[in-house]
């Protein structure tokens, strides 16, 4: 299957699924309201989309694979929002998740997006970062030592 296909499927189901699916069938209660200061949730929502499309190219064109596990980059991606923090997938999810919290006047959205960011903080401590250490060595080190995990570094990190 073509790498650019299979990154999409990828954006499709998994961030799809956690920030699409999940919060506006399950939790969202009607329309959402596009008026007033609730319109201000656009502002996260479609900067979370921009990240994710922006990340997902990456993995295609630079690490050579997909987020997804089954299908790991080849090289290590440390361009573009990478170079100021290391988790931007994940931040552009919840990003999108504080929109929509905020499109709908939802707490249940909002909930949802705490206990995510904390499900996303175990997975990578717990499985993304060890496996990316003994998948990139050294280069991964350093990036680390560079990047920080979840709040943007003021300055870029240079390879």
């Amino acid at each position: 299957m073509n790498l650019y296909l299979k990154n999409l499927l990828f954006f499709l189901v998994v961030p799809g699924t956690v920030a699409g699916l999940v919060p506006l069938l399950a939790i969202a209660e009607g329309p959402p309201q596009l008026a007033g200061a609730r319109l201000l949730g656009l502002l996260p929502l479609l900067g979370g989309t921009a990240l994710l499309v922006a990340c997902v190219s990456l993995f295609a064109t630079v690490g050579r694979g997909t987020p997804a596990p089954v299908d790991p980059p080849k090289r290590l991606v440390a361009r573009g929002p990478y170079r100021v923090v290391r988790n931007p997938m994940y931040l552009g999810v919840l990003l999108i998740l504080l929109g929509e919290a905020v499109l709908w006047a939802s707490p249940g959205i909002l909930f949802y997006a705490a206990g995510a960011a904390i499900a996303f903080h175990i997975f990578i401590v717990a499985y993304e970062e060890p496996v990316l250490r003994r998948k990139f060595g050294s280069d991964y080190e350093n990036y680390v030592r560079g990047v920080p995990r979840w709040f943007p570094a003021l300055r870029e990190h240079r390879r």
